[in-house]
């Protein structure tokens, strides 16, 4: 019978693996609730048209990646692509707008996208995210970007930068359109097929295109920047100088549009020249007219997502090489100090100390290899010689230095040389 394997561009992340994710995620949601957001967990699947209206039926999401199922009734559900269309559906669903403004959340899971699998870039892909809702001012805007630039300095991932624009207002957008299609259809000859295409659906996209021929006929396009009402300049400069006096750098880029239709205003990335072309870790901006597109009220917002696999390649070896290590192993061996160190092995994580034991050793030798095969700090040494004294041996496995203890009260006492009081 034929091997069962997974499917393309998922992967298993594997118990050596996880502690990266779990440094990943504590951290993450650590810098949400000191920024004081609130956990949200929304549903896996939703309905096609939440998608389709939120992101942009001509965007390459709708177009080309989602995974898109008929039900049982014939209505059509989609694995969620992203966090934020399900966020603003749940906040309009639940009448979050007549609770105190702002509201904050983040979230933190899979999301599911048919594209191609590359290095950080999956089919069933992870990301935490933030959403603000409730206040147009500038200030929410710097402080989402803050949030995940403090979060991404914290776990010491290597050469960040910061790239913002400013997407102006829908009639910023409207008014600058021609001016740019005026530039393209002088380009149009030297542009992908689909820039070509997207100058009829999505002209803006054809500014992010990553294709080299098309970066270059594209580099003296009309800046969205030197278009923007003064409204939208003012709101950008005040974003701008916030970042300054918080000392995060950043570079302006007026070449970034994002991939979804519901962007306005601010704008940003940021990226490592460690992923290589796809070099984005995380981005974000302000999509105030969103709620409003669902069926909701009208209420600013702003927020991001950041890919958790793209974190985990970028994340140094030493940030997590530790966490994977067991503290204490119990190496109970003969006929009293086995009976003995199945109660020392409960009280011991019953008091909150990461404790094990590999019941097939049957011999001191045998514990202690696999004490170092676990990368245990210390092990306890429990044979019928010490259950006959009623204590233990403690010993550090790194020095090889041990000594005697009570076995009565054992769990007090360690724990007390972990968190003394």
């Amino acid at each position: 019978m034929d091997t069962i394997k997974g499917i393309k561009g998922v992967k298993d992340i594997l118990p050596e693996e996880t502690p990266r994710w779990r440094l990943i995620e504590d951290t993450a949601r650590r810098w949400a609730l000191c920024y004081g957001y609130q956990e949200i967990r929304i549903p896996i699947f939703e309905l096609t048209a939440l998608f389709a209206r939120s992101i942009g039926s001509a965007t390459d999401i709708v177009e080309k990646e989602m995974y898109t199922f008929p039900d049982r009734d014939g209505t059509s559900l989609t694995l969620r692509p992203e966090g934020t269309a399900g966020t603003v559906r749940a906040f309009i669903e639940h009448n979050r707008a007549a609770d105190p403004l702002p509201q904050k959340y983040f979230y933190l899971g899979p999301m599911f996208r048919h594209e191609r699998p590359q290095a950080g870039r999956l089919r069933q892909f992870h990301q935490f995210g933030v959403e603000s809702f409730g206040t147009s001012d500038p200030r929410a805007d710097i402080e989402v970007i803050a949030l995940l630039w403090r979060l991404l300095s914290d776990l010491s991932l290597p050469d960040l930068t910061l790239e913002i624009n400013s997407l102006g207002s829908s009639s910023d957008r409207a008014a600058y359109k021609p001016i740019l299609l005026a530039f393209l259809s002088q380009q149009e000859s030297r542009l992908c097929a689909n820039c070509r295409r997207r100058m009829e659906t999505n002209p803006l996209r054809v500014l992010d295109c990553k294709v080299p021929d098309c970066r270059t006929a594209t580099k003296s396009a009309p800046k969205l920047t030197d278009h923007l009402s003064p409204e939208a300049r003012t709101h950008f400069d005040q974003v701008l100088a916030g970042l300054a006096a918080i000392e995060i750098p950043y570079r302006l880029n007026p070449r970034l549009v994002r991939g979804l239709d519901y962007y306005c205003l601010t704008s940003f990335e940021i990226t490592s020249t460690h992923l290589g072309a796809q070099n984005a870790v995380g981005a974000g901006g302000r999509y105030d007219g969103l709620v409003e597109t669902l069926g909701g009220p009208s209420v600013p917002a702003v927020g991001f997502a950041v890919g958790l696999e793209r974190i985990s390649l970028m994340l140094p070896e030493a940030a997590s090489s530790s966490l994977n290590e067991w503290l204490y192993y119990v190496a109970a061996f003969g006929g009293n100090g086995t009976k003995l160190g199945i109660m020392l092995l409960d009280e011991l994580r019953r008091a909150g100390l990461s404790a094990q034991c590999d019941y097939r050793a049957t011999t001191l030798k045998a514990h202690l290899r696999q004490a170092d095969r676990a990368k245990c700090h210390y092990a306890i040494l429990l044979g019928d010689d010490e259950a006959a004294r009623g204590s233990v041996l403690l010993r550090n496995l790194e020095s090889k230095v041990q000594e005697e203890l009570p076995l009565t009260g054992l769990s007090s006492l360690l724990k007390t040389r972990i968190f003394p009081s």
